[in-house]
């Protein structure tokens, strides 16, 4: 059994999941996010991440994690408090031992749905279906996480398929 924590990163909100890994199906483990008010300051923030990321890690024990990449092509302003929180985040993974990988969205996409420009509706869907669940994973965030751990592991699996020759 493998569990693996996803993770969208965000200042306001910061979406994680866990997905655990049995006989090579996918399982949903737990998801949620973890919100942060812009009326505090960006350290207490950062802070506040930190902390409820690390219970989650130390609740449910993911030996790996995805988390998204910044993909922002026009606006700066929001890619900064995102790339806090994503430094936050890969700290604190690499202080617990936890491998991780990061995916771009297009990735994660590409990876879930079989095409990389899928709508966020398709993606979503299709969380629900790969991990068995009975509606849609709300919030938006914590599905976006989900997809990051689906994506992991999908990206992971061939890349041992491929280093034990089963894709040459």
């Amino acid at each position: 059994m493998i569990r693996i924590l996803g993770l969208d990163p965000g200042l306001a909100d910061t979406g994680w999941g866990v997905i655990e890994i049995r006989d090579g199906s996918c399982r949903h483990v737990d998801h949620g996010t973890v919100s942060t008010s812009p009326s505090v300051p960006t350290g207490e923030r950062l802070e506040k991440i930190q902390r409820e990321i690390l219970a989650v890690i130390r609740s449910f024990n993911p030996t790996q994690a995805g988390i998204e990449s910044l993909y922002f092509a026009k606006n700066i302003t929001s890619a900064i408090p995102v790339a806090q929180a994503r430094g936050v985040l890969l700290l604190t993974l690499s202080q617990e031992g936890i491998s991780s990988w990061e995916f771009s969205p297009p990735e994660i996409k590409l990876a879930i749905s079989g095409a990389g420009r899928a709508s966020k509706q398709q993606v979503q869907e299709l969380v629900r279906i790969l991990i068995g669940l009975s509606e849609i994973p709300k919030p938006d965030h914590a599905a976006d996480a989900l997809a990051a751990a689906i994506c992991c592991y999908h990206r992971r699996a061939a890349e041992v398929r491929f280093a034990r020759g089963a894709d040459v």
